[in-house]
C-alpha cells in the first residue's frame, strides 16, 4: 500500500501541545489532585466529558530517520490512545540514560548500552526490534580519504577513527573486527563525533577513518575524495545492528496499553518501510531536507519482533571486555516481546503444523 496524501502531514507536535494545554486546563477546572508517580502525569483527557484518556510518551525529536516519526505521519497513532510528546533534540548518548530515569519514555539505541544500563541498575526493557542489517542495508558504513593509504584493518594502529558514542555498536563491533584481524585497539585514537559531522571531520583531515551511520553515510559514500572501506555486514553479517525500541519501566507498568499502542505502530511502521522503500527514503529527504539521491536504503526486522541471538552477542562482548561481570546480565532480563500483538501472531503462525504443504 501507499501513503495517501491525507497521512503525509506535518507532524502534530503544536496541535497535541494544545490538546495537552486543554486537558491541564480542565483540570486546573476540576480541582487540584496531587501528583502520582511521574509515568502517570502524561495521561490526559482527550476531549471535555470524554472519559477516554490519551497518554502522551515523550520523546526526543531528532534529526533521524525513526519509526516513531513516520508511524506519526502515517496515522498509525490514529484509533488508539496513545501519541507522542515530542521533546526536542536529545544527544544520541544521552537516550538510553533518560530512558532510565524516565526523563523521556522510550528510545532508540544500540543493544548494548541497554544492557549496560540495566548491569548498572536501571529500570529499563526493550520492547521491539528495529533496525535490521542487511548487505545492502547496512547499519553502518567505514570510510576513509582516498589518498590515505588505509585500507585494511592493521591500517587502523596509529589513526584516529570518529564514531558516534562510546558504548554503542560502532565501538564494540569495530574492535571486535579489529582484534580478529591481529589489531592492538589501544593504539587506535577513538574519537567521538556525531554521524552528520563525521564526513566533513574526514575530508578536513581532523580525523583519519569515519564510522557512519545512514542516512549520514550516503552522502559520504558519493563523496569523490572519500574511499568505503567495508560494512558491519562484512564484520559480522549483521548481528550486531539491531537498534531497538526500550521503555522506562516505570511507564510502562502505568500504561501498558500505551506501551501495546506504541509497539504496534511502530512495527506497522517497519514493515511500511520494508515495503517502500522508496517512498521512505523519499520521506527521510523531506524530513531532513537532503537530496534523496543521497538516502539509503532502510530495512526493519519483521513485525519487530525481538530475537535473543543479537542480545547474547552483545552480551558476550561487554562481559569479555570486562564491562559488565560475568552472569549479572541474562538475555531475558533486557527484553519483552509482550507488548507486541504481532510476536504471538508469529509463534502461532511457526507452530502451525504442515501436512502435504498445507496447514493441517
Amino acid at each position: 500500500m501507499k501513503a495517501s496524501n491525507s497521512h503525509r502531514r506535518p507532524y502534530v507536535a503544536g496541535k497535541l501541545t494544545l490538546v495537552a494545554c486543554a486537558a491541564a486546563a480542565l483540570v486546573l477546572l476540576g480541582g487540584c489532585k496531587p501528583h502520582e508517580e511521574q509515568a502517570q502525569s502524561s495521561a490526559s483527557p482527550v476531549a471535555q466529558g470524554s472519559r477516554q484518556e490519551v497518554t502522551y510518551f515523550k520523546y526526543p525529536d531528532n534529526p533521524a530517520f525513526d519509526l516513531v516519526y513516520l508511524a506519526d505521519k502515517l496515522g498509525y497513532f490514529e484509533g488508539t490512545s496513545t501519541r507522542p510528546k515530542y521533546v526536542g533534540k536529545i544527544s544520541a548518548p544521552q537516550i538510553i540514560p533518560l530512558v532510565g530515569t524516565g526523563e523521556i519514555d522510550f528510545g532508540t539505541r544500540m543493544v548494548p548500552l541497554v544492557i549496560s544500563a540495566i548491569a548498572s541498575g536501571a529500570d529499563i526493557k526493550v520492547v521491539s526490534a528495529g533496525g535490521e542489517t542487511l548487505p545492502d542495508a547496512p547499519h553502518m558504513k567505514y570510510f576513509t580519504r582516498k589518498d590515505s593509504g588505509i585500507r585494511g584493518p592493521k591500517d587502523f594502529e596509529g589513526k584516529t577513527v570518529a564514531f558516534n558514542s562510546f558504548g554503542a555498536c560502532a565501538e564494540f563491533v569495530t574492535k571486535k573486527y579489529l582484534s580478529q584481524h591481529g589489531v592492538d585497539v589501544s593504539k587506535v585514537n577513538w574519537l567521538v563525533v556525531p554521524d552528520n559531522q563525521s564526513q566533513q571531520a574526514l575530508v578536513t583531515k581532523n580525523v583519519d577513518i569515519a564510522i557512519i551511520h545512514p542516512p549520514f553515510s550516503g552522502a559520504a559514500e558519493a563523496d569523490p575524495h572519500l574511499h568505503k572501506l567495508w560494512s558491519d555486514w562484512d564484520e559480522d553479517g549483521g548481528l550486531g545492528g539491531m537498534a531497538p525500541y526500550s521503555v522506562n519501566g516505570a511507564f510502562a507498568r502505568a500504561h501498558p496499553q500505551a506501551v501495546k499502542d506504541f509497539v504496534t505502530a511502530i512495527a506497522k511502521a517497519g514493515n511500511w518501510v520494508n515495503a517502500h522503500p522508496d517512498e521512505a527514503r523519499q520521506l527521510t529527504a523531506e524530513r531532513l531536507g537532503i537530496d534523496v539521491k543521497l538516502v539509503e536504503r532502510y530495512a526493519y526486522v519483521k513485525d519487530l519482533v525481538v530475537t535473543e541471538p543479537p542480545i547474547q552477542y552483545y552480551i558476550d562482548i561487554l562481559e569479555q571486555a570486562g564491562k559488565i561481570p560475568k552472569g549479572k546480565v541474562q538475555v531475558k532480563d533486557v527484553y519483552t516481546n509482550e507488548y507486541n500483538p504481532l510476536a504471538s501472531k508469529q509463534s502461532q503462525a511457526n507452530a502451525t503444523p504442515v501436512a502435504n504443504g498445507r496447514p493441517s
